[in-house]
């Protein structure tokens, strides 16, 4: 905005600063470490420069422009345009802040607001929070090993949330004086600079567009949010939408959070010039990212179901904001379809209780912890299904099927009902799906009778020292094959997906090692019990191990039957039993497993090991694995004549508690069950 030149001395002036500040705007950059920036500027300028960056010809703002060269009266303009404004519809609705009051927070959210207004921050949740100095230092390092990642998630504020939750929950003025000052006190001394790059990581600058653009309405109204700043809070607000335009890290979860950063500020504050560009970019790159993102069967490329869930949130918010304010066109109708696949995860894939699998970076959570996105779905896209298993059968129509096969991202789930205490068995060998990911193709985790008895041991924590996550990504601390104890290799391969009332069952291969392939199949019988045949063949030579874990508690290990088997002193057990080949050595070995970010804890682990030599065509493993609760009923298998390792028909006679029965499949044609 340039203004017009009158004839005398202080209009003149006031001209030549915004010549000024105009070139400021366009030579600093937010990666200029060397410039002054508009956060170092003298209050007025400050003001100058956010009226350069508004659109004040927009309806609304006619105050504003005409008091454009008085920046405190223009300022004070600008506030209650805001608190009048109507034209856009934000998440928070602050006619409803009165009817909150007592109502609003809970024991925990109290403490942890009570506690951001003593500067006791949490970064982190795994951890405590820590006292972050009476002058807050945001880069202060906690006296933990994982201290990167404390500091990095200090600087996304959540504890913010807390506080806006705690001032509409009693009224209190001083959680919104502290807000506000706080953020002007981030803005003052964290520029956006190299010593303060674990401040402006992107996807960092993604969650505060967000959660500044959604904090707005909460402390609004309030006599702390003054004129001046508000000119800080939308400066800075302009500088981190400006920096998330230029970046994009394409194909990584780390894009949804800019992008979402980007249209929070967009849409909830259209006044911006560029806001109409950062809008149409942001909607632009979810759209490209939910394909670049998410499989056609529905599951996220990362392949663990934290980041799965996460990425239903950041694709979902920004739809619903643009749906809210009539922007219906940013995204197209394919776009809410595939989220709705991707909600259809959880439920097919989830455990019984509602909790998750542990699967690369991914921790179980609380029990019914995946019920209200698919109440949410449920009602979005008429889906009953999600509706009865939110609701455990209360509501809705139960599932048609009990088994589910994502061919495409390699994750398989066979269960006895849709009951909390059925018999669940969730597999995967699938793709690499990057960071997050654990090379652990054939793994699987059980879960029976409300207990989870056989889970992964999950990420653990994101400091990758030896004994800490490098410890919890090996190939052998998961329930499959390993060959000398090496990490195996993504190289998956489907090779057979049957389901049946009685009998479920999965064939795949991976090629864990350059001359090593594993192939495992899994017959799921009468809805009750497994057969386990592994198979693996080429030229590899060395110790050949089929590893299990189990939860932590107390276990029994029969050597001569080979047998392990969980002795919990009520409710569910499982047994795991070798019965081929008759050669193999039943050892304990080191397990730990990690239920919540880094927590760690012991559990029972061993393995049957055979060595191969090198002419050796292939070895095969059959395993029963029996969940049961009070005695575990007698299981017998065994190999119907002796076909080749790895051959297209492998037929099987089983017996459970007497009854037998004979499986099998044959790759050529289908599975048979005789």
């Amino acid at each position: 905005m340039i203004l017009p030149l009158h004839n005398n001395c202080f209009t003149k002036s006031l001209y030549a600063r915004i010549c000024v500040l105009s070139f400021l705007l366009v030579v600093i950059k937010p990666g200029n470490t060397t410039a002054t920036t508009d956060r170092q500027l003298p209050a007025k300028d400050s003001t100058f420069i956010l009226l350069q960056r508004l659109d004040l010809t927009k309806p609304g703002l006619e105050k504003v422009k005409t008091a454009a060269n008085d920046p405190d009266l223009a300022t004070k303009e600008l506030l209650n345009y805001y608190r009048e404004r109507t034209s856009v519809k934000h998440p928070v609705d602050r006619t409803l802040k009165k009817s909150y009051l007592g109502n609003y927070a809970n024991a925990g959210t109290m403490e942890t607001a009570d506690n951001a207004m003593k500067h006791i921050f949490l970064g982190q949740p795994a951890y405590p929070p820590y006292f972050c100095g009476d002058d807050i230092d945001w880069g202060y390092h906690p006296p933990i090993s994982d201290y990167y990642q404390w500091v990095v998630q200090l600087n996304r504020m959540y504890f913010w949330t807390s506080m806006a939750q705690a001032y509409w929950h009693t009224g209190d003025e001083k959680y919104a004086k502290e807000w506000v000052s706080q953020l002007c006190d981030w803005v003052k001394k964290v520029p956006r600079d190299k010593e303060h790059d674990y401040a402006w990581l992107s996807l960092n600058a993604g969650i505060r567009g967000y959660q500044w653009s959604y904090l707005f309405m909460y402390f609004l109204d309030s006599p702390a949010f003054t004129p001046e700043f508000l000119v800080t809070f939308l400066n800075s607000c302009h500088q981190h939408a400006d920096y998330l335009m230029g970046t994009y890290t394409a194909k990584s979860n780390w894009a949804l959070m800019e992008a979402e950063g980007m249209a929070f500020i967009a849409i909830l504050f259209p006044e911006f010039k560029d806001a109409e560009k950062w809008k149409t970019t942001a909607a632009d790159r979810l759209n490209m990212e939910i394909d670049n993102q998410v499989y056609s069967d529905g599951h996220q490329r990362e392949l663990a179901m934290g980041y799965h869930l996460g990425c239903i949130n950041w694709f979902c918010r920004t739809l619903d904001l643009a749906v809210m304010n009539g922007m219906n066109d940013l995204f197209p109708e394919s776009y809410q379809k595939k989220i709705e696949l991707m909600c259809e995860v959880p439920m097919k894939l989830g455990l019984p209780d509602g909790s998750n699998t542990q699967f690369g970076d991914s921790w179980k959570g609380n029990p019914g912890a995946n019920w209200g996105i698919l109440k949410q779905w449920a009602t979005r896209c008429n889906r009953p299904d999600f509706l009865y298993v939110a609701t455990e059968g209360a509501e809705g129509e139960k599932p048609g099927e009990t088994a589910f096969a994502y061919k495409e991202s390699g994750l398989y789930s066979m269960r006895s009902g849709w009951n909390k205490d059925a018999i669940c068995f969730i597999m995967k060998c699938g793709p690499d799906g990057g960071w997050h990911c654990e090379p652990d193709n054939g793994t699987f985790e059980l879960y029976a009778g409300g207990r989870h008895l056989m889970p992964d041991g999950s990420g653990y924590i994101y400091n990758a020292e030896p004994e800490n996550r490098a410890w919890f990504r090996q190939t052998k601390v998961h329930q499959t094959i390993t060959l000398n104890g090496e990490n195996s290799l993504y190289a998956p391969k489907h090779l057979l997906w049957q389901t049946g009332e009685n009998l479920d069952v999965l064939v795949v291969e991976n090629e864990s090692y350059p001359n090593l392939t594993h192939r495992r199949a899994v017959f799921f019988v009468d809805k009750s019990c497994f057969v386990i045949v592994d198979e693996v063949y080429g030229e590899g030579a060395g110790d050949v191990d089929l590893h299990f874990q189990f939860a932590p508690g107390d276990i029994k290990f029969d050597n001569q039957k080979m047998i392990a088997q969980t002795s919990f002193n009520d409710g569910w057990n499982v047994l795991v039993q070798n019965v081929l080949p008759k050669e193999v050595k039943m050892e304990e070995e080191e397990g730990q497993i990690s239920f919540v970010y880094a927590q760690k804890e012991p559990r029972p682990a061993f393995r049957y090991r055979v060595p191969k030599k090198v002419d050796e065509t292939g070895i095969r493993f059959v395993t029963i694995v029996v969940p049961f609760s009070n005695k575990a009923p007698e299981i017998k298998a065994e190999i119907m004549g002796n076909p080749e390792i790895c051959s297209n028909k492998v037929d099987l006679k089983i017996s459970v508690n007497g009854i037998y029965k004979q499986i099998g499949y044959n790759l050529s044609e289908n599975l048979r069950t005789l």
